[in-house]
């Protein structure tokens, strides 16, 4: 091992752990409603159990509208009745050709929820930036015993702390963003 393959390594890691902050992220909604809410309600199709997605076009048509276009009409009520006994918090609106649901905007202190959970998964992703930073760290003083000198190893424990302060800046924009997002009325 070398302490560029080291570098690398560092480097690699702390790409995935920003990619899963993304990722959970975008979990964290504020009040805009997505197509997966319906996911895992199901009707009785034809005496098979089929999901809302798989008989019915389901769009999005604002950021707390969601529209649902059955296939077959006769669908419209049975999709109705399976929403309604899924307890989402939204009620379905029928309007006889489509299902409409209405996301309502969040409160001032479910907002303030939203953005805590947010934080955590910031902070689980400092965390783990942390702990990749000691084990980068903890290889390349190893590497004092394979008879690399001692300036290369402080100019690579140097280096890794500034990825460490680069991937802590990443995740620290990512959070301010969301934050923003969230707190947006």
């Amino acid at each position: 091992m070398t302490i560029d393959s080291l570098l690398n390594d560092c480097r690699g890691h702390m790409d995935k752990i920003v990619q899963h902050l993304e990722v959970e992220l975008t979990k964290v909604r504020a009040g805009k409603i997505t197509p997966n809410i319906i996911d895992g309600i199901s009707i009785d199709y034809y005496g098979t159990q089929t999901p809302i997605n798989q008989v019915a076009n389901v769009a999005v048509a604002d950021a707390r509208t969601l529209n649902i276009q059955p296939w077959e009409k006769k669908n419209l009520e049975l999709i109705d009745k399976a929403i309604q006994a899924a307890n989402l918090g939204i009620n379905p609106h029928n309007d006889g050709n489509s299902i409409k649901l209405f996301m309502p905007p969040p409160t001032e202190e479910r907002r303030k929820e939203y953005v805590k959970k947010a934080h955590v998964m910031a902070e689980a992703a400092r965390v783990s930036i942390r702990n990749i930073r000691r084990d980068t760290n903890e290889h390349i003083r190893k590497l004092a015993k394979e008879h690399v000198p001692e300036d290369a190893i402080k100019d690579g424990e140097a280096k890794v702390q500034v990825l460490t302060d680069k991937y802590s800046g990443i995740i620290e924009k990512h959070m301010e963003t969301k934050e923003k997002e969230i707190m947006t009325v």
